[in-house]
């Protein structure tokens, strides 16, 4: 089942896709977001719904946001495959635990929507990842029991202000946060529809040109063991997102740098899932300090 919450007429909602055009929304079962859906542990209560309701929406009648709009942890994932590792060119071994970061809600936009490259910088950048949402609360998760855990699986862009990385001497935190810099979608697409054994897929393309390709087969942290290691110091709760990280292939690694222009446009495809597409716009400052695309 692909879940989706989506913008109508002023109006936010969520559903679910029934074929590759429809809509049937499911805001009116009692949960007010696909996110309290979670909580509460509606999915098998939203997919008899799915089936049962009529269509409401065109899906090419709405705006598509990010899944979760406000997940409580989004929890990203540093130089997961193996050879992100090589790509720094450092000699160092591979990594005994993986590297993480926070990311807040408002760095990322749905499916469609502008990317913006803010005034203060040059560089952004595109990574394109597999994001994992977890479904069911759980700490100290054991690598067997994680699948449990997933509600489902959504592709993400990562995206990243390079310069801004290296403000500080032992985070990465502020390239990682710009507003509107990363997007999230375009769907759920629910954990009964994966073989958890089975490889997926990651490709990045800009402009139709691919950048990035791998498969979880060569994830040093697999999806299981990052549920695992994350969920010692933090307890897991439904619609917290796990960004389980990107191959190689960035623009930041092309000699010259190729960071992305207004007018590019980005697509993040995962097999099972679909594609996340996003053009890439300037950031426009008013001097009031709000910001649009321009």
């Amino acid at each position: 089942m692909k879940l989706l919450t989506f913008s109508h007429q002023g109006r936010t909602r969520f559903g679910a896709l029934r074929g590759d055009h429809d809509i049937v929304a499911l805001d009116e079962l009692g949960h007010a977001s696909l996110h309290t859906a979670l909580a509460a542990g509606a999915l098998d209560e939203l997919a008899h719904a799915a089936q049962a309701r009529p269509v409401t929406h065109r899906l090419a009648d709405v705006q598509l946001l990010p899944p979760i709009l406000a997940p409580e942890k989004i929890i990203c994932v540093g130089v997961n495959y193996g050879k992100r590792n090589e790509e720094y060119q450092d000699g160092s071994a591979p990594p005994a635990y993986p590297s993480v970061f926070p990311r807040f809600p408002g760095s990322f936009v749905g499916h469609g929507q502008a990317l913006l490259r803010p005034p203060e910088s040059e560089q952004l950048d595109y990574e394109g990842e597999i994001a994992i949402v977890i479904g069911k609360t759980g700490r100290r998760i054991a690598a067997e029991d994680a699948w449990q855990h997933v509600a489902g699986l959504t592709c993400l862009n990562e995206g990243t202000v390079r310069d801004w990385l290296r403000h500080g001497k032992f985070n990465v935190t502020q390239g990682k946060n710009f507003d509107a810099s990363g997007s999230m979608g375009p769907w759920l697409v629910t954990a009964d529809e994966f073989d958890p054994a089975a490889p997926l897929t990651v490709s990045t393309r800009v402009n139709g040109e691919l950048r990035q390709q791998d498969s979880t087969d060569n994830l040093m942290f697999p999806f299981a063991e990052l549920i695992r290691y994350i969920s010692i110091w933090t307890t897991l709760k439904p619609g917290d997102v796990i960004s389980t990280g990107t191959p190689i292939g960035a623009g930041v690694r092309f000699t010259p740098p190729r960071f992305l222009k207004p007018g590019d446009v980005v697509e993040v495809e995962v097999s099972g899932i679909g594609v996340l597409s996003n053009p890439v716009a300037d950031e426009a400052v008013t001097p009031a300090g709000a910001s649009h695309a321009e």
